[in-house]
């Protein structure tokens, strides 16, 4: 079929190299505006436009869809270039546009997303990082029909992946990123076997955006709640504390350890490093200084050493 693509990250540029690599025709890629990166701050292009170049495939990069938004131009040039394209369908991956009704309605077959959770649990913007921050069992990914709701259109395909103990943001998204392409390009391959069908009205929840200032260690909270935090938060925004001396350091990686006492106060910090919480108590195991690389604990410990007593505080 001729497939329109949408989409700007690494999780979207996956699905867009298997559709590509299935045979399909491209004939027009979205993505988002170029933003600057690096030390720089050079403007670079998204995973999806680099392979879409890399590919000779069709790139357009509008700020806007909305006739009627900041940028109509955009829209318009946009509107163009899909009626152009003429796609049989559109695939849309954390394109991070919404889509007006011209867009849904414009391909013969429609629009279809891949979304990265069991809908209709984790509909919005960061579903990795929830599924895994509420400490659920398992997520996946959904396949659906798009219409004008914020992820409510019916399912076509998904399938379930574990969330296990040690599962991190940037690993699950690798797994899902796979399972995406390989579902859509199922969902491509034979598209009038698909029975779509409502999402149910129970178990809705939505996954807001992922706040830097969210990455700030409440000490008062339960052990394996900041613990999930961590996982949720790697690679972004990453999980920060306070120093006794003032110096702000990031967490990575720690595990539930027997202890109480005022949450921030270090248990012990010798051959571990063990600090209290809300409830129950965490051992680091994998920590940053400011402009430094990730250690283990008792290498931190190594070169900053820290007595039982201390305070850990929030940035």
């Amino acid at each position: 079929m001729r497939v329109a693509f949408a989409g700007t990250p690494e999780f979207a540029r996956v699905a867009l190299a298997a559709i590509a690599a299935a045979g399909h025709e491209v004939p027009l890629v979205l993505t988002q505006p170029d933003r600057p990166a690096g030390r720089g701050l050079k403007l670079q292009p998204s995973p999806v436009k680099q392979f879409a170049l890399d590919h000779g495939l069709p790139v357009a990069q509008p700020r806007s869809l909305r006739a009627d938004g900041k940028f109509p131009d955009d829209a318009a040039a946009a509107r163009v270039a899909l009626a152009t394209a003429a796609p049989d369908v559109m695939v849309v991956a954390a394109y991070g546009l919404i889509l007006p009704r011209w867009v849904l309605d414009l391909p013969r077959r429609g629009c279809l997303n891949i979304h990265g959770s069991l809908l209709p649990r984790w509909r919005g913007a960061a579903p990795i990082q929830r599924a895994i921050e509420a400490g659920d069992e398992r997520t996946g990914i959904t396949i659906m029909q798009m219409d004008e709701g914020l992820d409510t259109g019916a399912i076509l395909l998904d399938a379930a992946v574990a969330i296990g103990a040690d599962t991190t943001a940037a690993t699950l998204h690798d797994t899902l990123a796979e399972l995406g392409a390989r579902l859509v390009v199922a969902a491509l391959a034979a598209p009038d076997a698909l029975a779509p069908r409502p999402q149910p009205a129970d178990g809705v929840t939505y996954a807001r955006k992922i706040d830097k200032a969210e990455g700030a260690i409440d000490w008062s909270r339960p052990a394996a709640e900041i613990e999930r935090r961590l996982r949720a938060f790697d690679p972004f925004p990453g999980c920060s504390f306070v120093l006794p001396d003032g110096e702000v350091a990031k967490l990575w990686r720690a595990q539930a350890a027997a202890g109480r006492g005022e949450p921030g106060t270090v248990l012990e910090a010798g051959a571990r490093l063990v600090v209290a919480c809300g409830e129950g108590a965490l051992e680091f195991v994998t920590m940053q200084r400011g402009g430094g690389r990730r250690i283990g604990a008792p290498d931190f410990l190594r070169g900053r050493p820290l007595a039982a007593g201390a305070r850990f505080g929030t940035p």
